[in-house]
């Protein structure tokens, strides 16, 4: 073959070789743009007291407390730290729980009883008592009344001649107390862990006032009976009402003055 036609034939490969390198090049895509990301910020932490499960109202708290790392932006003044009570886990491990208290939150003083101290006496307002009255299933709507569900305190006496009490034909039906809360049934302070409805107690802790407190304290001595009607949930933010009844208006022990409609009229607790 001739010199000049190798020659060309070797320009021709060389030009092809370059085009489709050229090509190759041209339909590539670009490499990806390469981002620099900033490194997490570091979360401060401390450790605070935290609630391993669940503690009952009334509960103690040992067994289900533990330190735990909490991020230091959100730790509040209620809040028990390490750093300031090292002694926490001992301290705190007899306390009661004032209200339900769950796994995975801090544990707070406000929702602590301390230990030593009673529990019912601890989480009773200020200014009120607790007072028991005696209760069964056909005068607690029917078993179906639990702690801290609201009632209204009826109470039925015999009706006399001259309208007052004692001994006579029929009976009168009054409420006396509106919107009470109920502390707790017998000894049981809340429904169970698994939500079931407790069986009918024998006695209602009642949370009330003092004047209430006398008023229902007549009441058991002077009524045939006591029922408690359950409240709707919806309701229990009327305020609390005691019918008009006053215990002892005139000095004298065992009476209750009902006022209605202008009218005073006293019934005597029976002897």
């Amino acid at each position: 073959m001739p010199a000049s036609r190798l020659v060309i034939m070797a320009v021709a490969l060389a030009s092809a070789g370059g085009a489709g390198y050229l090509a190759m090049n041209w339909m590539k895509p670009p490499p990806p743009e390469v981002l620099e990301v900033p490194a997490a910020p570091s979360v401060q932490t401390t450790e605070v007291l935290a609630l391993t499960g669940d503690v009952p109202m009334g509960q103690p708290l040992e067994g289900k407390i533990a330190w735990q790392e909490w991020p230091s932006s959100g730790i509040t003044d209620g809040f028990i730290k390490k750093q300031d009570e090292p002694e926490g886990l001992e301290k705190f491990k007899n306390s009661l729980a004032r209200v339900s208290l769950y796994g995975g939150e801090p544990v707070r003083k406000a929702k602590l009883v301390g230990e030593g101290l009673s529990f019912m006496s601890a989480i009773l307002p200020s200014g009120r008592r607790a007072v028991a009255t005696q209760i069964a299933a056909d005068t607690s709507a029917g078993g179906f009344i639990l702690p801290n569900d609201f009632v209204d305190i009826i109470m039925t006496r015999r009706k006399s001649a001259d309208g007052g009490g004692g001994q006579g034909d029929g009976f009168i039906t009054e409420t006396i107390l509106k919107n009470i809360k109920v502390l707790a049934i017998d000894q049981a302070i809340q429904e169970d862990e698994e939500g079931r409805r407790v069986k009918v107690g024998e006695t209602a802790t009642l949370e009330l006032t003092p004047q209430q407190a006398e008023i229902i304290t007549v009441a058991q001595q002077m009524a045939d009976r006591l029922t408690l009607s359950l409240r709707s949930v919806t309701d229990t933010q009327e305020a609390q009402e005691e019918a008009d009844y006053l215990i002892n208006g005139n000095g004298k022990r065992g009476t209750i003055r009902l006022i209605k409609s202008g009218e005073v009229s006293e019934v005597g607790a029976r002897k």
